[in-house]
C-alpha cells in the first residue's frame, strides 16, 4: 500500500514538473515572437532575439528532461518523451534556420512550434 501511494505521489510530482516545463517552453517561444518584432524595430532586438533563442533551446531540453522523469519513475506513457524529443528536433532546425537567415521557413516554423507548445500545454 505504501509503495502505491509513493508511486502516485512521484507520478503527480513528475507530471507537475512536466507541465511547468511545457509552460516555460511556451512562454519562451512567445517571447521569441515579441523579440522578433523588436528585431525589426529596435537596435537591441538582435541581441534580445539571439539570447532568447538560447533560452528557448534550453527550455526545450528541460521539456525532454521533464518528460523522461515523468515517464520513468511514474511508469507513465512514453508518448510525452516522443513529443518532447520531436520538439527538440524542431527547435534545433529553428536555430539552424535562424543562424542561416532563412526567414521564409524560420517564421512559419516558429508559429508552428508555438501552436504545438500551446497544444501540449492544453493536453497536460
Amino acid at each position: 500500500m505504501a509503495t502505491q501511494v509513493t508511486t502516485t505521489v512521484n507520478a503527480r510530482r513528475g507530471f507537475s514538473f512536466l507541465r511547468i516545463a511545457i509552460a516555460l517552453q511556451t512562454l519562451t517561444i512567445f517571447l521569441q515572437a515579441v523579440s522578433a518584432g523588436l528585431l525589426l524595430t529596435a537596435s537591441y532586438g538582435d541581441t534580445l532575439h539571439s539570447a532568447g533563442a538560447r533560452v528557448m533551446y534550453g527550455a526545450s531540453m528541460l521539456y525532454v528532461l521533464a518528460a523522461v522523469l515523468a515517464w520513468k519513475p511514474g511508469g507513465g506513457s512514453p508518448r510525452p518523451v516522443r513529443h518532447a524529443s520531436g520538439f527538440l528536433v524542431l527547435a534545433s532546425v529553428q536555430v539552424v534556420l535562424g543562424i542561416a537567415h532563412v526567414p521564409s521557413v524560420h517564421l512559419p516554423l516558429g508559429v508552428l512550434m508555438f501552436g504545438l507548445s500551446v497544444l501540449a500545454l492544453a493536453r497536460r
